[in-house]
């Protein structure tokens, strides 16, 4: 059982810009915080996710890896227009442990900013150090993705949290058009996270169950990769409580399927290694 993405951070680490005072989520994560929940939950594989636009936090999460077995992988960041950014990424990667680039498309104004030139070098850097890409993408990007999908086809791509749909709002359609579309390219890959943080406070199940039934429709089982998106998943839910909802909204999968959605995917996307304990004879 793998969970594909999993934020940990020290807040006076100091380079969290959109970690408010005001915001319940303003402490420090760290793996003692996780452990409990992932251990009930049968959780034995980790993805660490970056949270903060610096090659610091990188580090610090890769630092982190090399302390916590259940860490298999880390999605890091690094700035993608800078002219070095291959050299950087190179860097980077000779962290074993090291699996993924995500640079913060939420936060970035111009929708179309993944498609400056200027960062071509750098997804070409990506694929050659055998690297996954996690577009951090909402509703408003969705229609400038084929074309970065087109330029650089090779790209291992995840949408992270389904592209965050406006599920409080009841939007539906022009969500589904956009991600029918990128499901349209067979290696794209979609998480199956970020849905509660997206519903309005409160919200059941059942609220959850059209965006997760769409997932279903236009990826299938093979496609689609878990994810918590803890710690921030408790601005509206527990841990264990959406553990138990995925498992509800893919209960008409076979168990080969949930074995696929729940851990197989992720270790086959992010190219994930077991840890020398692991590899170690008994």
């Amino acid at each position: 059982m793998i969970d594909a993405h999993v934020h940990y951070w020290r807040v006076d680490r100091g380079d969290y810009d959109w970690l408010t005072p005001d915001l319940p989520i303003h402490r420090d994560f760290l793996p003692v915080d996780a452990a409990p929940l992932f251990d009930a939950a049968g959780i034995n594989g980790i993805v660490l996710v970056q949270a903060a636009a610096t090659e610091a936090e990188t580090r610090f999460l890769l630092s982190l890896a090399e302390t916590d077995p259940r860490v298999k992988g880390v999605v890091g960041w690094t700035d993608m227009m800078a002219p070095d950014a291959p050299d950087r990424l190179a860097a980077l990667a000779q962290h074993p442990r090291l699996r993924g680039i995500r640079p913060m498309w939420q936060d970035i104004a111009d929708d179309e900013w993944m498609l400056r030139p200027e960062q071509d070098a750098a997804y070409r850097a990506v694929i050659g150090l055998g690297l996954a890409f996690d577009a951090l993408a909402r509703v408003r990007h969705l229609p400038h993705m084929p074309r970065l999908i087109e330029r650089h086809p090779d790209l291992p791509l995840v949408i992270d949290h389904a592209a965050k749909p406006e599920i409080a709002a009841g939007h539906h359609a022009e969500w589904r058009a956009g991600m029918a579309l990128l499901a349209s390219f067979p290696h794209v890959r979609c998480k199956l996270s970020g849905l509660v943080t997206e519903a309005a406070p409160g919200a059941p199940l059942d609220a959850l169950r059209p965006y997760a039934d769409t997932l279903l429709e236009l990826f299938g089982p093979q496609r689609l990769i878990f994810g918590s998106d803890w710690p921030v998943l408790t601005t509206r839910q527990d841990y264990a409580t959406w553990w138990d909802w995925s498992h509800r909204l893919t209960a008409s999968l076979s168990p080969a399927e949930r074995d696929a959605v729940f851990g197989q995917n992720a270790a086959a996307f992010y190219g994930l290694h077991p840890t020398a304990k692991e590899t170690q004879p008994a």
